[in-house]
């Protein structure tokens, strides 16, 4: 195999997969700075924002299934120049998850009890729910502006996406000072004032792709938003027969890591912290993986709807060397820098600090374990995403995650007695059999057979 064979598929992968890797790390250090201000203004506030930020995300990975699911027949039915299809999938893509969010709003909005009922204490379960009442009204927001960010990606028009996440990150960072601190003469609102700040740059930044894809000439073919109000029900369950099993699939994963921190939470306060921030570190690497996925989906996409099975292979290959590049990466710099990294996270004047710092350390001792595997298990459910194969994935990781890798999880921290580290290592097995089995499916089943079938007509 020749380099010059691969050549157009490293420059094709990189310009879309560096801009998606960038917004998606622009989003991820929205998150941290988040994370980082409520962590100086406080342990129990963390704890709180920790806790939130999982009960929000649960929602978010179930909701967000509709419109990652647009993306590769989006990416098929543009190489194979069906116009009409682009914009009947997009569009009830955002009333899905405009729907979505409705519905999961009231989960948000009483939240207290459920987290009391889940081991929580009373004042990280109030202060959670106080956030939650505020960014809930965010979710249909980061829905539709996953949905606008797939269409533009599957026209390869990427930086845009970048752009705008960016945009949103000075904006989040000065209204956390504002309102988690009370400067500018503003009242000091906590955990309250980074919900209002986070709602405020979500609405921001759905505002921008609006605009963005409206306007855009090339894409004007397709008129987005012309009679949005009009529902289109076939295209409807089209996109919802594709979208649910991604949904579960990232409600499956997403939840391994939700549920990870409700079983720390029942270990201490600290060691909640703590895991709080080794996950964060670990999900900015992830980021990568992430971004390259999504490239994954278009490029497999394309190839489908051109019928090229000998171009998809290759595209394929290409993308998870880079993956590897990057996992490779990720594991020197947590075994290299992870002491500097938690400190990072914690105001060193704050007694708990040295205490919160060890732990973190020894997660990300742990987290170095799984990176291969964490990466090969995204990049998979991209290429399988990219051929619309959607449904088995869906039953492979929920048996992975859940079927193995919490009891496996769960047995090692409380029974077993490993605490902390044993839940890590749990989510290490977890990750490792998905990884397996999604990249058996692809490369023993699509990248083998005929795959070359009319694409659904979403």
């Amino acid at each position: 195999m020749s380099y010059a064979r691969y050549r157009p598929h490293i420059r094709a992968t990189l310009a879309l997969g560096l801009p998606l890797i960038g917004s998606h790390l622009a989003r991820m250090a929205i998150g941290v700075g988040d994370t980082v201000m409520i962590g100086w203004y406080g342990v129990e506030p963390l704890a709180a924002l920790v806790i939130a930020t999982s009960c929000f995300h649960i929602l978010f990975f179930l909701g967000m299934g509709f419109g990652t699911a647009v993306m590769g027949p989006i990416a098929t039915n543009i190489a194979a120049g069906r116009e009409t299809e682009v914009r009947r999938g997009t569009r009830m893509a955002l009333w899905l998850s405009a729907g979505f969010a409705l519905l999961g709003m009231p989960l948000l909005w009483w939240s207290e009890p459920i987290l009391l009922a889940l081991g929580q204490t009373p004042a990280v379960s109030a202060l959670a729910q106080e956030y939650l009442r505020i960014a809930g009204w965010g979710l249909a927001l980061v829905l539709g502006q996953l949905t606008l960010s797939s269409y533009l990606a599957a026209m390869e028009r990427t930086a845009i996406v970048m752009w705008v996440t960016l945009a949103g990150l000075p904006l989040n960072l000065f209204l956390n000072w504002v309102l988690i601190f009370g400067n500018l003469g503003v009242p000091e609102l906590g955990v309250t004032g980074a919900a209002l700040a986070s709602f405020t740059v979500q609405l921001f930044q759905l505002v921008l792709l609006a605009l963005y894809a409206a306007w855009l000439p090339e894409a004007r073919k397709y008129a987005l938003f012309q009679r949005f109000w009009k529902p289109d029900w076939h295209a409807m369950a089209e996109v919802a027969r594709l979208g649910w099993p991604i949904g579960l699939t990232m409600l499956a994963e997403g939840g391994l890591f939700v549920a990870s921190n409700i079983m720390m939470g029942w270990i201490g306060t600290q060691q909640l912290a703590a895991h709080g921030i080794a996950l964060q570190i670990t999900a900015i690497t992830f980021m990568a993986h992430l971004g390259l996925s999504n490239a994954a989906t278009v490029r497999v996409g394309q190839a489908k709807g051109r019928g090229d099975r000998a171009w998809m292979r290759d595209a394929a290959i290409t993308v998870t060397a880079m993956s590897l590049v990057f996992a490779i990466i990720a594991i020197a710099i947590y075994i290299f820098f992870a002491p500097g990294l938690v400190r990072l996270y914690m105001d060193p004047n704050d007694p708990q600090a040295p205490e919160i710092v060890a732990i973190g350390v020894s997660l990300l001792t742990f987290a170095a374990l799984f990176q291969l595997t964490d990466a090969f298990q995204v990049i998979a459910l991209g290429f399988l995403r990219g051929v619309q194969d959607t449904r088995v994935p869906m039953w492979m990781a929920g048996f992975s995650y859940w079927v193995v890798g919490m009891p496996v999880a769960w047995a090692l921290a409380f029974p077993l007695g490993v605490g902390a580290a044993g839940l890590w290592l749990g989510l290490c097995v977890g990750l490792t059999l998905a990884a397996i089995l999604l990249m058996a499916r692809f490369w023993r089943g699509h990248a083998r057979g005929d795959w070359t079938r009319a694409a659904p007509t979403v």
